[in-house]
């Protein structure tokens, strides 16, 4: 059956020049005291939290990537609503400020998955595909 209604508009999320310049500067130190102080100044801004969740989740400490991840997610979420998205419809992959939320989600599937959450997992996992599955495609080979 094909779905006759429209569509959503795509979300786009607005820059942060500060917030992107504050991860310019912490990556040049690259080290997770460098984007923790990103994170805490900036706490809305999810790209800050999904470095902090992949540096755990690559250093083995699965937990606290989870609890990242999960932050810099509803974070993400907050923003969504706060430009027009209404729970559903696209978040694309190619605008680059809505990169930090939709990484934060895709290691929150990952992370859910590794603590045994496999429900969550999976909906983290198909809401990252419904969202984009452009972005799905790109964060499955990383």
């Amino acid at each position: 059956m094909q779905n006759l209604l429209p569509e959503p508009p795509a979300t786009l999320l607005p820059g942060d020049v500060a917030a992107e310049a504050a991860l310019a500067e912490a990556r040049e130190t690259d080290t997770d005291e460098a984007y923790a102080s990103v994170a805490a100044r900036f706490p809305t801004f999810s790209a800050a939290w999904s470095i902090l969740a992949a540096r755990a989740f690559e250093s083995g400490q699965v937990v606290p990537a989870y609890a990242f991840a999960r932050t810099g997610y509803h974070r993400g979420l907050d923003q969504l609503r706060r430009n027009g998205w209404k729970g559903h419809g696209p978040v694309p992959w190619a605008h680059e400020p809505n990169r930090g939320f939709l990484r934060c989600l895709h290691l929150l599937s990952r992370a859910a998955g590794e603590i045994g959450e496999s429900d969550e997992a999976a909906r983290c996992a198909q809401f990252l595909r419904d969202c984009d599955p452009a972005a799905g495609d790109a964060l499955s080979s990383t």
